[in-house]
Order: C-alpha cells, then sequence, then structure tokens
C-alpha cells in the first residue's frame, strides 16, 4: 500500500494541474479505455465511475491500469465498507460518497485511499473531516448556494477543501470558485451514456477552458 503522504502529495498534484473530477456514471467497461483516454488528453487527473454503473469495479481496473501515476482512479456512490476493500484490491485511489458514512471515511482513511464524502451542512463536514476525509463534496450543489458555500467555508479548517458537485457546468462556476471552493465534480453535463468519446472530450476541453479562464481572472 502506497503511504499516506505520497498518496496526498499526488492528490495535491492533481489539484494543481486541474481540480475537476470527471464522474462517468454508466460508463460501460469497454467505453472505459477510450474515454479515459480523452479525459487524460484533455487534462484531468481525477476520474471516478460511479459504483451504480454497469460493472463499474472493472471499468475502474482498466482506467488505473491504463492512465500514469499523475491521474487518481476511484468509485463514487459508495455506500459499504465492504466496497472501500474492493477499491484497494484493485489500486484505486478514490473514494467518493453522495453521504458521509463515518464508517466508509473511516475505512478509506485506514486503507490509505482518498476519501471525497458528500456533505450539505456544517455538522456533516466537521464529522467527515474527523473521520479522515480528504476533501468534502458539497452536494447536491443546486441547494448549496454559493453564498451557503462561503459561510460554511469560514468555519472549516483552513485549506479544507471544497467541491461543489451537482448541476455544474462551464457557466455556472464562477460563484462558487468567488465563494472559495477548491474545484468541482462534473457529472452529466460532462458525461452521459451513449455519448460518443469525441463528443466528451469536446465537452471536457470546455470545461478546462473554462476553468483556466476562471483562473487568469
Amino acid at each position: 500500500m502506497m503511504s499516506q503522504t505520497t498518496m496526498q502529495d499526488r492528490f495535491d498534484a492533481a489539484f494543481a494541474q486541474l481540480p475537476l473530477v470527471a464522474i462517468l456514471r454508466g460508463l460501460k467497461p469497454e467505453e472505459a479505455e477510450p474515454m479515459a483516454t480523452a479525459l487524460y488528453e484533455a487534462g484531468f487527473r481525477l476520474i471516478e465511475v460511479p459504483l451504480n454503473s454497469p460493472q463499474p469495479f472493472d471499468s475502474i481496473a482498466a482506467i488505473r491500469r491504463l492512465l500514469p501515476q499523475d491521474a487518481l482512479v476511484g468509485a463514487g456512490t459508495v455506500l459499504k465498507v465492504e466496497d472501500v476493500a474492493r477499491l484497494e484490491q484493485i489500486g484505486a485511489e478514490l473514494v467518493v460518497m453522495p453521504h458521509a458514512d463515518t464508517a466508509v471515511i473511516s475505512a478509506a482513511a485506514r486503507a490509505g485511499l482518498l476519501c471525497t464524502p458528500g456533505v450539505a451542512t456544517p455538522t456533516e463536514a466537521f464529522a467527515a473531516l474527523a473521520a479522515g476525509a480528504a476533501a468534502l463534496k458539497l452536494f447536491p450543489a443546486e441547494m448549496i448556494n454559493p453564498s451557503v458555500v462561503k459561510a460554511i467555508r469560514a468555519v472549516l479548517p483552513s485549506g479544507t477543501r471544497l467541491l461543489p458537485v451537482g448541476g455544474i457546468t462551464p457557466d455556472t462556476m464562477a460563484p462558487f470558485l468567488e465563494a472559495g471552493v477548491a474545484g468541482f465534480g462534473l457529472g452529466s453535463a460532462l458525461f452521459k451514456p451513449g455519448m460518443s468519446v469525441d463528443e466528451v472530450a469536446q465537452r471536457a476541453r470546455a470545461f478546462v477552458s473554462a476553468w483556466k479562464t476562471l483562473k487568469a481572472a
């Protein structure tokens, strides 16, 4: 198992490269490698396949084998402690959750994996951090407006990474970024089942362009 320090360094480097998480819900194993290649070439270094996708562990394992070590790969919609063990076995690094079950967060931390649980309140955020969360997913972002983000961020430990997820498009990132978020999780605006690799690549480039423009402003 990779040391926690090394894993954290890789997480930091991936965020420095591009703090956008590609959420490939509904990805099929036969699509995994071409989609991952397109995303990596567009600049993405954080990729998750939700566990309610078809044969998700096969897709995650294929992407992890394919991409260089500067990419971090894992699962979304992780609901059970047993799933963490399986992810560790296939070399995944990321455990992303829609909720803040501290048993799952603690299991991921013990395994040396980077866990980003879903939170919507300060109570959930502090409990998740205490359990070992590496970053916090603000979910669903549609109900957590930038003013709420700013208020939550004010009371969290300095450096806590917040990533809004849910309904994020290139046009909706700016107010959240101004409120102090560290990045975003990108779902259906980036990938939906049935999309071609070319279409996903085009959307990926649009997100990367929007991010770079906002950061340069």
